[in-house]
């Protein structure tokens, strides 16, 4: 019972003040009379969304921004272990990383269609380019704040290098790891549609797009809840995750 109470008291001012905005844009949308290809109510969304078919487009979604997550945090962690363990590496790369990350995403996207097709591969590319570099950074963050005065008992005591990493640099950057993991995990989603949109057969970026050209604007929102949906599914494994593999980590509502 204290746990329902307490999700109560957590979420019931973002659910109200959601259902709040729901309620005046149901209500102006029909006080205004506004044309549906304008803007259409709420409930004729909803009513599109059990209407609408589009497993085939969420699937192909999905894996391209599931697929391109894991490989975006596969190649992050290793970069940053790499930067870790040698630092020459983050001294060479790293600046070109933050130079990369000024390069906006929707030119390049296009660059990458022209260079490797409409196949999953240049999709694939774009979601890792973005999920990576939270990851990187996170971890990174990491290994600085590890502790240092332990860094220096267990070197003192002769521990190789590998063990310093394994027994306390590893577990040091885990709460930093799963942090970039979320925040990854909401970017590869949204990566997945900026390529969709510019270059593919199904998924919800394609959805978007044509509803766009057409005026099906109930549509648009449609594809729009279902990439909301996705973002918080990807978001919410990550949570569950953290909270099973690091049970040593304080809770927030201790109150310090």
């Amino acid at each position: 019972m204290n746990k329902i109470r307490l999700w109560f008291q957590h979420w019931f001012p973002a659910i109200g003040l959601l259902a709040l905005l729901f309620i005046i844009w149901e209500g102006a949308v029909r006080f205004y009379q506004i044309e549906k290809w304008v803007l259409p109510a709420p409930s004729q969304i909803l009513l599109l969304l059990g209407q609408q078919q589009l497993a085939a487009d969420i699937y192909a979604t999905t894996k391209i921004a599931l697929i391109g997550l894991l490989i975006g945090i596969a190649v992050g962690y290793l970069f940053a272990l790499l930067s870790q363990l040698v630092p020459w590496i983050k001294r060479a790369i790293y600046p070109l990383l933050l130079l990369s990350q000024n390069i906006p995403m929707i030119a390049l996207a296009p660059l990458l269609i022209a260079w490797f097709g409409f196949g999953d591969l240049p999709k694939l590319i774009v979601v890792t380019l973005v999920c990576f570099f939270p990851i990187t950074i996170a971890v990174l963050d990491g290994f600085t704040q590890t502790d240092h005065a332990l860094w220096t008992y267990l070197k003192i005591s002769g521990a190789s290098r590998w063990q310093i990493f394994w027994h306390l640099e590893a577990p040091a950057t885990l709460p930093h790891f799963f942090s970039g993991c979320k925040l990854a995990a909401t970017y590869s989603v949204m990566g997945a549609i900026i390529a969709e949109w510019l270059g593919a057969e199904q998924g919800l970026g394609q959805v978007m797009k044509v509803a766009s050209s057409s005026f099906e604007v109930g549509k648009v929102f449609v594809a729009i809840i279902w990439v909301v949906l996705l973002s918080l599914l990807f978001f919410g494994v990550f949570h569950l995750l953290e909270r099973v593999v690091i049970r040593w980590k304080p809770s927030r509502r201790g109150g310090r």
